[in-house]
């Protein structure tokens, strides 16, 4: 960890934090970066200042954590996965690897979020009077890799978003959303019962 970023950061017991990692990057609001007990953060990870974490927070290698975002507890971001700021995640969440949430963006308990999976929160990137306009991802559900999810919207408690899915509009609960554009589908019982992650 580099001699900078010790300045702001409190670590709960038992971390491992790699070298080459770096916790606490300045920022322009200030503010201190917490994890709570037996984290690891791996090489090439950035953690920026003003983050919380509950314990076992884990990283792989090249993660990118901005600003004022917020964790639970067992919560995993992935090989080059990015958390871009002002976003909040529950307990018990897999971000796997290349997993991008923009900010604004709620994740509940118990989510798991395929690799490169995408979280959008602007509707007309980059055009005049656009605003940020985040989504929710509720309990119990499950992004599949490669999935886009546009702004605004919510994926609803114990939904599966398919792998390679375009989500233009809200997911219900139990509901699978498939195809480009997405269409909803009944969830069929074996994937009833919400995830079992660790």
């Amino acid at each position: 960890m580099s001699e900078h970023a010790r300045t702001a950061v409190e670590t709960g017991r038992d971390p491992e934090i790699a070298e080459t990692a770096t916790v606490g990057e300045p920022h322009r609001g200030g503010g201190v970066t917490r994890l709570g007990d037996d984290a690891t953060v791996r090489a090439g990870t950035v953690i920026y200042e003003n983050v919380t974490a509950g314990d076992r927070f884990t990283t792989g290698h090249q993660a990118v954590v901005l600003a004022d975002c917020s964790f639970g507890d067992d919560v995993l971001v992935g090989t080059r996965a990015t958390v871009d700021g002002d976003v909040t995640v529950g307990s018990r969440v897999s971000l796997q690897t290349g997993a991008y949430l923009p900010p604004d963006t709620t994740v509940r308990d118990d989510v798991f979020v395929g690799p490169h999976a995408v979280v959008t929160n602007d509707p007309y990137p980059v055009r005049e009077g656009s605003e940020i306009d985040g989504i929710t991802v509720e309990s119990g559900a499950s992004i599949g890799a490669n999935a886009t999810l546009l702004p605004g919207l919510t994926v609803g408690e114990d939904a599966f978003v398919a792998a390679g899915a375009l989500v233009a509009e809200d997911v219900p609960p139990e509901t699978v959303a498939v195809g480009v554009p997405a269409r909803h589908e009944p969830l069929p019982e074996r994937l009833r019962g919400g995830n079992d992650l660790p």
